[in-house]
């Protein structure tokens, strides 16, 4: 394979550099109090650092700049322009992040802080230019300012998705490294030109999280913390549109945990909440309070995301997608009616007893 000399050395380098910054992340976590204690929407044991998406920015950042001054090609004459306004936007919201890790931000900054963001990313040509007919393999043209629009609620999503992920040992940052290393796949050998430089950068991501997973499978060790769900997020959201749309590996891959975000907005509004607000409503907790043991869930979204996501990598029908999209709403729908069944029963079982 061509260029796998520098495929390994970015893997290695994002790999290595980030297990570097862990124990600064622990140190900074210790120093500043950003340590998760029991209670709230978790209930895992113990006092647990919460700075490791430090260490996994970190690692990334590295990476993905050395990787710019390696000698492989370079189609986009935009890209460096692009590449500029993901690491700005990056940098502004891992602060923003540990900002919120240290004083517990309300919902409406953090959300303008997304905004603000994602509007780095636009200005850096960052943005959805157009969308495929899922029917042909024709554009669909939009005004400018609808395709802006598109791609500030995606990134918000995206954002919000991974956070509220992040809820289970292991699950936000290895549901994201399938979707790092499919979109890597898709970019380095699906597509014809081959995207090697643009392949890089979820290259970089897979390497950073698989190191951070040695510190956070269950038992966890260490936390992402606000600063890398949101990382993750926004990354995420731009490496899907950087380098020609990749929306549909993500959205595949992501399929049940947007939907899990979705159901839970509309359950707040309709309760009156913020629907940023968060609670133990989220599937993989109802899952935990249902008794079902971490591993097996965490395991389980791997197995799903990881077989959706391949749909879109290894198959060139839409037709095929859009119906793994609707199998996915499908099985989230059932999934969730189940879910609040089970624990209506619980909770009558539970007083029955007492």
């Amino acid at each position: 394979m061509e260029f796998i000399k520098e495929y390994v050395f970015v893997f290695i380098l994002a790999f290595t550099t980030t297990l570097a910054f862990i124990p600064f992340a622990n140190y900074l976590a210790h120093r500043w109090g950003v340590i998760a204690l029991p209670g709230g929407r978790r209930k895992h044991k113990g006092a647990i650092p919460s700075l490791g998406g430090l260490a996994i920015f970190l690692g990334f950042s590295v990476a993905v700049i050395v990787a710019q001054f390696l000698p492989i090609p370079r189609y986009d004459p935009k890209e460096i322009i692009r590449f500029v306004g993901l690491m700005l936007g990056a940098l502004v919201i891992v602060v923003m992040g540990i900002i919120d890790d240290i004083f517990e931000l309300d919902a409406l900054p953090l959300f303008m802080g997304q905004i603000a963001t994602s509007s780095i990313a636009i200005a850096f040509l960052i943005f959805i230019e157009q969308v495929n007919n899922p029917f042909s393999n024709q554009p669909l043209k939009w005004a400018h300012w609808f395709t802006v629009s598109v791609s500030l609620f995606w990134f918000i999503m995206m954002i919000n998705t991974v956070n509220f992920l992040d809820g289970l040992d292991g699950l936000a940052g290895g549901v994201v490294l399938i979707a790092g290393l499919l979109l890597f796949v898709n970019s380095a050998f699906r597509i014809v030109p081959a995207q090697t430089s643009v392949s890089l950068l979820p290259l970089a991501l897979t390497g950073c999280l698989l190191a951070f997973l040695l510190f956070n499978f269950h038992p966890a060790r260490l936390f992402m913390g606000s600063s890398g769900a949101q990382f993750l997020g926004y990354v995420l959201g731009a490496l899907s549109i950087i380098g020609g749309a990749k929306m549909a590996t993500v959205l595949l891959v992501m399929g049940l945990p947007i939907m899990d975000v979705f159901w839970q907005a509309i359950s707040r509004l309709l309760q009156g909440r913020s629907p940023f607000e968060g609670d133990r409503g989220h599937l993989h907790f109802r899952l935990v309070d249902l008794h079902f043991p971490q591993r097996p869930i965490v395991l389980s979204y791997y197995a799903f995301c990881l077989s959706f996501g391949m749909v879109t990598v290894f198959t060139g029908s839409r037709i095929i997608k859009l119906i793994a999209l609707l199998s996915i709403t499908l099985i989230g729908v059932f999934t969730f009616i189940w879910l609040i069944k089970a624990q209506a029963k619980q909770v009558r079982d539970e007083k029955n007893i007492a």
